[in-house]
């Protein structure tokens, strides 16, 4: 038997010391590096918090038209445009559900990523906008296996603009169970993928309002549809704990008070399709027999909840839905989505008649004075904590 000395007992122990440093140290390193995402080949601090603590920069964002959205040519210009105006933090992208999974559970996320990869190399950031209606009949708003599987009722309805016949645009089954559960599993998808890196600064759904359906639906499916639009609202809080979920918001006037009030419950945004100044269902104050409209809700919840709101093509052309207003100027649409509306995020989009006008508006002094461009930066009250 070898007698160890006290020398070499020292020196083993002092070794054995050095190896738990060192292997701590390894831990440390390998636990850092874990919160690195590669992405195209760039490296990006992933955003480490508890649910709650939230993605914040509030301020202007470019909505792009989806059409161009792949396109390099005009990508280009818009990444040009943003370089040039300091107050755009980022860009708002519109995608279909028909875009994102390909197949059933099969997802592709490289437009997304690509444009991400883009805007992270400017410090620009990206939201995006999941399609659960569209306008027009050109759309594909389900993926194939929706469509022709029966059990999710081919997975959309066609609405009219007007109440008359001709077909406006489709609006997703999202009464339907298994229609919920797949949108909801994409949702799942999306967070896993995105909700820790730093520059992806929301996701949201399209508007509530149903338009009127060819097909008129029942009293239990337009209660189903809500109840299930709120389910979905719920899972992206779930699946992303770390960026700022919203949900567009317009109509029907009876369901409001109900719907903010769960947003705001569960840590989420209220957003507006529209900036229509003039709008009478929109800023309608209500009365005791009838509910206001959602223009109402912003002021009173500023501060209580993040506040987005979108500038359409139509809201550049007439401060009315029915066009019974005037043309206002792009200053008038920021002087009401930020002194009547309180916002946070605006999104404006790159309408081809009126984009030159708002870059215009954007490069003034007035919007380069702080980071948000002269919107409310205050960290709301549902948010634990701001991580800007």
């Amino acid at each position: 038997m070898r007698i160890i000395s006290h020398t070499e007992h020292k020196n083993s122990t002092s070794f054995s010391m050095i190896v738990r440093q060192m292997h701590s140290i390894l831990v440390a390193i390998l636990f850092i590096l874990s919160m690195i995402w590669i992405s195209f080949g760039t490296a990006h601090a992933v955003v480490v918090g508890t649910p709650g603590s939230i993605k914040w920069h509030p301020g202007h964002y470019y909505a792009i038209m989806s059409s161009g959205k792949n396109k390099p040519d005009y990508l280009q210009q818009v990444y040009s445009e943003m370089k040039a105006t300091p107050a755009l933090r980022g860009m708002q992208v519109r995608y279909s559900w028909a875009e994102l999974e390909k197949s059933f559970g099969v997802y592709d996320f490289t437009s997304i990523e690509q444009r991400l990869s883009e805007l992270t190399a400017q410090n620009k950031r990206l939201i995006i906008l999941l399609e659960l209606k569209s306008w027009g009949t050109d759309t594909d708003l389900v993926p194939n296996y929706v469509t022709n599987d029966p059990i999710y009722e081919q997975g959309v309805f066609a609405f009219s603009k007007d109440g008359g016949s001709a077909i406006t645009g489709s609006n997703i089954k999202l009464w339907n169970s298994k229609v919920r559960a797949r949108l909801a599993a994409l949702i799942s998808a999306l967070g896993k993928r995105f909700n820790s890196h730093e520059y992806f600064e929301g996701i949201g759904l399209t508007e509530t309002s149903l338009g009127y359906p060819i097909i008129p639906l029942t009293s239990i499916q337009k209660d189903t549809y809500y109840s299930n639009l709120l389910i979905l609202n719920k899972k992206m809080r779930e699946f992303f704990p770390n960026t700022m979920t919203y949900q567009f918001t317009n109509h029907p006037r009876s369901l409001l008070t109900t719907l903010v009030d769960d947003l705001k419950g569960m840590g989420s945004a209220l957003g507006c399709p529209d900036v229509f100044t003039e709008d009478p269902g929109l800023n309608y104050p209500g009365t005791k027999w009838s509910p206001p409209g959602l223009y109402t809700y912003y002021p009173k919840n500023s501060g209580l909840m993040p506040l987005t709101v979108k500038v359409e093509p139509a809201n550049y052309r007439n401060t009315r839905w029915d066009n019974k207003g005037h043309q206002p100027t792009v200053s008038e649409l920021l002087n009401f989505a930020r002194d009547n509306l309180k916002v946070n995020y605006i999104f404006w989009v790159r309408d081809l008649d009126y984009y030159e006008k708002v870059l215009e508006m954007l490069r003034l002094r007035q919007q380069n004075s702080n980071l948000s461009g002269g919107l409310n930066s205050t960290c709301p009250a549902n948010y634990t904590t701001c991580i800007d």
